[in-house]
């Protein structure tokens, strides 16, 4: 009976080896980092409080409610137009750790929805009853010529079919104002800075100035800057701190 001959085993070139073992390692050092990610999530997102914790949550929402409510009421305390400019130039400064409901739906009305956004937007009655009740949580001041040519210039950007687009050519003015008038850059500086009668247009098509934090310039002070603080009005003194946080 004649021997039975075996057979020859296929030859694997050595690189194909490295490559298929380094694919397999990265397979499992990925499905780990999945895994770690995850579980971090679940532990961020049912992180178990203390109900001390809830309690003073509860508390500092509901005592912002009443602060907000008292600002509201108390006219006496209304001392914003000192200028005869109707432009105002508002930036939030405040989170939201104890902030009330309805006074985050304020600063959403003004399109302030993250800490840091600035908005130009008309000083009419409106406008300053959401400021005095939102005062602690925004500052705002009359923007000059130079503040409003280096936002637009160097931050501004405009919403198209939902997207954001910067600024960076007339022919996206024209296309998203066309219609009114405005059809460059320099018409929507003079738009906002005499507050024409497009200027609603104008400020819609904006999105909100995404601004940088400023070193040293903003101490976390609910106070209002009249006062020492950082809050509310600045007159003339906005342009200072736009200039930081440009």
């Amino acid at each position: 009976m004649a021997e039975e001959v075996p057979q020859a085993l296929n030859y694997i070139p050595e690189v194909i080896l490295k490559k298929r073992k380094n694919t397999e390692e990265w397979a499992i050092r990925r499905k780990l980092q999945l895994e770690q990610k995850v579980k971090k999530h679940k532990s961020d997102n049912f992180a178990i409080k203390k109900p001390e914790q809830f309690i003073r949550e509860y508390r500092d929402k509901e005592m912002d409610l009443v602060q907000m409510k008292q600002r509201g009421k108390n006219r006496s305390r209304r001392a914003f137009i000192t200028s005869d400019s109707s432009l105002l130039f508002v930036i939030r400064i405040g989170g939201k750790s104890d902030m009330h409901p309805r006074t985050r739906k304020l600063l959403y009305s003004l399109r302030l929805r993250k800490i840091f956004n600035g908005v130009f937007v008309k000083a009419d009655a409106r406008i300053l009853e959401i400021l005095q009740k939102v005062e602690p949580y925004v500052t705002y001041g009359y923007p000059n010529l130079k503040s409003i040519k280096d936002l637009l210039y160097k931050k501004g950007a405009g919403k198209i079919d939902n997207q954001r687009v910067p600024l960076t050519s007339n022919e996206v003015v024209e296309q998203a104002l066309g219609q009114h008038g405005v059809l460059c850059l320099e018409d929507v500086v003079n738009e906002i800075v005499n507050v024409g009668p497009h200027f609603k247009d104008v400020t819609s098509f904006l999105c909100p100035f995404a601004l940088t934090k400023p070193e040293k310039a903003l101490q976390g002070k609910k106070k209002r800057f009249v006062d020492g603080g950082d809050s509310g009005n600045r007159e003339g003194q906005i342009n200072e701190l736009v200039s930081k946080m440009n």
